[in-house]
């Protein structure tokens, strides 16, 4: 298993094992992938670009991690709360990897919008994760 997959798999649980958002999407609502008429509102896990963030006496990488918020007819609001949820569960979180040394995970950007195509309000979040 690599890094980046030992990450999302600790992110998705970390989602995923939370009664406070789970309260809020629903069982089910925390995906890595995006199907047709997928459950809503729901957490997804879009993207985990990796690169090599080696120092002259460790291996190491750096992850940037985008996670989208998708409501549905749900608004605007519900969005923030599910967001503000993600960052509390996720922004400076402790993480345990299989096989990796975890170094750090920050929140770095959250942008909500509507979207006519998505029937609703989606949010892109990104965070930057170290793991040696």
């Amino acid at each position: 298993m690599s890094a980046a997959a030992a990450l999302q798999k600790a992110i998705y649980e970390r989602l995923a094992g939370d009664a406070a958002l789970i309260a809020l999407i629903g069982d089910g609502g925390v995906r890595d992938h995006l199907q047709t008429g997928s459950h809503r509102p729901g957490v997804w896990i879009v993207s985990l670009e990796s690169r090599d963030a080696s120092t002259a006496s460790e291996a190491g990488e750096e992850h940037l991690v985008t996670l989208e918020v998708r409501t549905g007819e749900s608004g605007n609001r519900m969005a923030q709360q599910i967001t503000a949820r993600v960052r509390v569960l996720l922004d400076d979180a402790k993480l345990v990897l299989d096989g990796f040394a975890f170094v750090s995970l920050f929140h770095r950007r959250t942008r909500i919008g509507r979207e006519a195509k998505a029937k609703g309000h989606v949010a892109e979040m990104v965070f930057r994760a170290v793991t040696e």
